[in-house]
């Protein structure tokens, strides 16, 4: 995945803003909310962390 670039997925279009961008870079992988247009908080996770979230989505532990 290329690094320091914001993505979102592309399944998101068309939404209205309704979703979050992610940034992967050397240090860490950052997170915010796409309808802020980058002024609002950025949420900054380990790469470590950010894996077991991504662990955590496809084994299906936040399923409501």
């Amino acid at each position: 995945m290329e690094r320091n670039v914001w993505r979102k997925a592309s399944a998101s279009g068309g939404n209205g803003g309704q979703c979050v961008e992610v940034m992967v870079t050397d240090e860490a992988v950052k997170v915010r909310d796409t309808k802020d247009a980058g002024a609002g908080p950025v949420h900054v996770y380990t790469h470590g962390e950010w894996q077991a979230f991504v662990d955590g989505v496809k084994k299906g532990e936040f399923d409501l």
